[in-house]
């Protein structure tokens, strides 16, 4: 009756996740959304130490922590220059504005992979030509238009597009293990149920760092 909000429900045990940080439940709901949506292709393709991985900047936390936490070498990909502070203290290696022509030709062929999570339309030759040879790109987001690649930008460096979607509850359990260990969660603001319309617009405004969780138990 209550769906999502429900305080109680019965379901098959295949499909029951065990948290570990419990105190911090509303930190590491967003796992359970953009956490599994990174770890998945990150797992996929082996992600790991001596790599050099790009993320886009709507990932959140979460595919920057992963990528970090594995080993990589990790570079956050934003348009706005002034989150570059953020990056650093979430775990980036380095920052790269991808409205900076002079940046991006200095980042050429420079990436084993790079998870793009954007929705908006953007420019995926511009950065399908970060990928060093037998690069791979993983396209996570989903935008209204579709995209314009040359072939060229792919055969140059024998590059690949590919896409992923999220990971089933095996995948989702060893990623809630491996961000316990680690003492990943998401940067949270949590609200009452009361305040959930105006985060609504507050989200529509990118006014919130980096996701809202809601409180079932605060009404106001």
């Amino acid at each position: 009756m209550q769906g999502g909000y429900s305080t109680r429900i019965v379901v098959d045990e295949k499909f029951v996740l065990s948290i570990a940080a419990k105190d911090r439940l509303d930190a590491v709901a967003p796992l359970l959304c953009a956490g599994i949506t990174t770890w998945s292709p990150l797992r996929h393709w082996k992600v790991g130490k001596g790599q050099r991985v790009a993320v886009s900047w709507r990932a959140g936390p979460h595919g920057r922590q992963l990528a970090h936490a594995l080993g990589a070498e990790m570079t956050l990909i934003s348009t706005s220059p002034f989150k570059k502070s953020d990056a650093q203290r979430l775990g980036a290696d380095n920052f790269l504005v991808s409205r900076d022509g002079a940046q991006l030709a200095k980042a050429a062929a420079r990436f084993d992979f790079i998870l793009d999570t954007v929705s908006a339309s953007h420019d995926l030759a511009a950065l399908s030509r970060l990928l060093r040879l037998d690069g791979t790109l993983v396209l996570l987001g989903i935008p209204s238009k579709p995209f314009e690649l040359g072939a060229f930008e792919l055969i140059e460096k024998r590059r690949s597009i590919a896409g992923s979607l999220v990971g089933g509850p095996a995948e989702t359990q060893e990623m809630l293990d491996f961000c316990a260990e680690r003492g990943i969660v998401a940067d949270v603001e949590t609200i009452p149920m009361l305040d959930v319309n105006r985060a609504c617009e507050r989200m529509l405004k990118s006014d919130v760092r980096y996701r809202f969780s809601t409180d079932l138990a605060r009404l106001c």
